[in-house]
């Protein structure tokens, strides 16, 4: 009876054991399913993101800025005698040049167009030029090697690159940010660096601001690479990335 009994205990816990072990491998499996969709899903959107950026440049560079020129020169072919319309021409002129001038600066924020011409470095020292604001932060940009990238690397690395400098001004109260990239057989590091007053990585990510870190993370994913962020509290942030180069 005692047996018995030992035998029904053995194979109700072996049960309970298999039942227990099934739902937490169930769990795990849903979780990383999970995790796998919310990646695919802001990737996606990330790409499709970047594409609309870049049709709507393209609209602004080659249709919508030649159409203002066109206007321009127009009303600035008029004749007029009386002083007033000369004013009002003169005025008009001024907004179609301030409206160009905005145009222009919209485009290059949805598509620099230094990464088509001089590259991914270049066009980095040319986007902290377009900020002017230096007094607040002093960007370096150093490489040990020459970097030559498949344009569509350029594109989500010039991202990457543009997020982290505007969470660095926004949010890190930091004098100074160092960017280094560097080649590695066949990767890109890519380094970056500041003086500021830090963070804690998962609150962040619970809060907001996770906004902006998984967009970094969704853009490294496209290109097949790593991140690694380290920081804390009064020590300052570390951007650590690496990318096959393809």
């Amino acid at each position: 009876m005692e047996d018995r009994i030992f035998y029904i205990t053995v194979f109700l816990s072996s049960l309970l054991a298999v039942i227990i072990a099934f739902f937490i491998t169930s769990i795990i499996r849903y979780h990383r399913r999970y995790v796998r969709m919310q990646r695919e899903r802001i990737t996606a959107e990330v790409r499709l993101l970047e594409n609309e950026r870049k049709r709507i440049a393209s609209d602004l560079h080659d249709s919508l800025g030649p159409l203002l020129s066109s206007v321009k020169l127009s009303i600035s072919s008029v004749e007029v005698n009386d002083p007033r319309d000369q004013q009002i021409i003169q005025k008009s002129s001024r907004h179609i040049d301030e409206i160009i001038t905005s145009m222009r600066q919209i485009s290059y924020d949805l598509l620099p167009t230094a990464l088509e011409r001089k590259g991914l470095v270049e066009a980095i020292k040319e986007f902290i030029r377009h900020l002017g604001r230096e007094e607040e932060l002093e960007v370096r940009v150093y490489t040990m090697n020459p970097i030559a990238l498949h344009p569509e690397q350029d594109i989500h690395l010039f991202r990457i690159l543009q997020e982290i400098i505007h969470n660095t001004l926004k949010h890190a109260n930091a004098s100074r940010l160092d960017i280094g990239l560097r080649k590695e057989n066949d990767e890109l590091l890519l380094l970056v660096q500041d003086n500021g007053q830090g963070f804690s990585v998962e609150k962040a990510r619970e809060h907001s601001r996770g906004l902006g870190l998984k967009s970094l993370e969704a853009r490294t994913d496209i290109l097949g690479g790593t991140i690694t962020i380290r920081s804390a509290v009064g020590e300052g942030t570390r951007y650590y990335i690496r990318v096959p180069r393809r």
